[in-house]
Parts: structure tokens; sequence; C-alpha cells
């Protein structure tokens, strides 16, 4: 499922840190990756000769620090618009998951800001792995996967079952968040959070894989309380469902309402506190 990364290396440490999380997962030891600097234009051509020479030193560090054999690392250095190139060489190489930093800026915050990592959210079809610049990257030991009736929450489980194969150092979590749920049957036993019909059905596939695992079921705004799930679990990796955010219309433009921030993966993104990976179809 996930063969080729693209980790997209504007010098920020966290990035480079997750990708060492997940290298501990046998499902992603084997893979192909990408770091790619970005250097945008420069007003005298000095100037871009520098920023050229501090990318490389940013690429080799970071090759340097992931200790990656030869052969399955390739670096990038482009210059450009850093949200357009990110997105173009995505679909070059065809990466299967694009790992990214985040300033977690709200609405439109991240539109006034020129939020790189918001418009590839907006553009691309592919998986992203958001790492926010105010949090800590931990070995994977509760990997949190957010479950609900829709398609792309059914891909985030099977994105979350592929990364935990064959790895008996995590627990995943399973979430779901009822907002018809009366709060006067709050909490939930083991027994009731595990017969929950959508926690019932995935419950097969994590038992077919012989997953170690925890239900936490619960009502509510799901936004709200999938980020209060996630702290209160001190969850590692929350992986969740983004449906394809790219305008029906115009492909190449942002969509301003869909950039306001008013989906559920757009609040999570910038309110959780851990990295989140937003799996797509």
């Amino acid at each position: 499922m996930i063969q080729k990364i693209l980790l997209a290396d504007s010098g920020n440490k966290l990035t480079t840190e997750m990708l060492q999380s997940l290298r501990d997962l046998p499902a992603i030891q084997d893979v192909s990756v990408t770091i790619l600097h970005v250097v945008p234009s420069q007003v005298t051509t000095e100037a871009m000769k520098a920023k050229m020479e501090e990318g490389e030193k940013i690429l080799a560090q970071t090759v340097e620090k992931l200790d990656i054999e030869g052969d399955r690392v390739e670096t990038m250095l482009r210059q450009g618009d850093p949200k357009d190139t990110v997105c173009k060489v995505a679909e070059e190489i065809k990466a299967d998951l694009i790992i990214m930093g985040s300033r977690g800026l709200k609405r439109l915050e991240s539109i006034l800001a020129n939020s790189v990592s918001q418009y590839v959210f907006q553009l691309t079809n592919r998986p992203m792995l958001l790492v926010k610049d105010d949090i800590y990257v931990k070995k994977l030991k509760r990997v949190m996967v957010a479950l609900d009736k829709s398609d792309v929450a059914q891909n985030a489980l099977e994105l979350a079952l592929f990364l935990l194969r064959g790895y008996k150092g995590a627990e995943l979590i399973l979430a779901r968040v009822n907002p018809d749920l009366d709060p006067k049957l709050l909490p939930l036993s083991k027994a009731e959070m595990e017969n929950n019909p959508v926690v019932a059905e995935a419950l097969g596939s994590v038992k077919r894989q012989g997953v170690k695992y925890r239900c936490a079921v619960t009502g509510g705004r799901p936004s709200q309380e999938i980020c209060k799930l996630a702290d209160e679990n001190n969850v590692d990796l929350l992986i969740m469902g983004s449906p394809d955010r790219r305008p029906s219309i115009a492909k190449g433009l942002p969509d301003l309402d869909r950039l306001l921030g008013t989906s559920l993966s757009d609040y999570v993104r910038v309110n959780a506190n851990c990295p989140v990976l937003l799996a797509r179809q």
C-alpha cells in the first residue's frame, strides 16, 4: 500500500523524526524515499545561489540522519513555488504518502499566510502525514483510527492495519464518535463499545490480523471528540479518512470555501496534538 514516500524537507527536524518513527514498522522498512527541498525564487542571482547551497546542506543532513541505504533514497533540489512543486513532484514519482510539516494555522490564517501544507492538502489526492511544529514525535505505541460509515474511513482502517502489519510494539485504538449517542448512556462498557455497529464491522479485520486493540466510543461533535480522544489516549499517530479535496470545476485553483476549514479533517489537522495521517482513496 505504501511503496514510495515523499518527504517535503524544509529543514524541520520533526518531519525527519516522523519518518524515522515510521521506519520502525516492518511494513515501511523497505519503501523508497524521495527527499524534496524547494527553493523559492530569489531577487538576485547571488541570493539564489546561497539558498541552493543551503538547500543542498539541508538534504545532506536529512539523508545522514535517516541512514537509509543508497538505492532506496533520492534527493531532489527544486526551484519554484513550494506549494506547486510538492504537488508536481508527488505526481511525478507517484508518491503513496506525502510527509510534511504544518504550522497548524486555522481557517483564513492559512490562506493569508500562504500555507504550503494547506495548499497541498487541498489539491492532492494522495495520503498526507502532517506534523505540526508544536508537537512531540514519539515512537509509535498508540495508533488511533477514526471510524465512521464512510468509504474513506474504511480506507483509513486498511492503511492503519497495513502500517501495523507484523509490528507487535503498538496498540490500535478504534475510535468512533456517534453524534446521536445519548450522553446519559456514557461511559459505555467494553462490550457496548465493541458491539457498536461501526466498530464491530472493523473488529473482524483487526482480529484477523492479530493486532492488539482497544475501543473508544463516545458521543458529541466528531471533530472535537476525536481530538479529545487522541489526548485522553496519549496517541502517537492519528489516522483518519479525508475525501478528495480537489475542486471539481477548477482542479488548478484552491476552493475558497474548503480552504476556510469547514470539514472534519480540517478541524482535526489543526487541533490534534499528534501527527495526523489523512488517508485518501
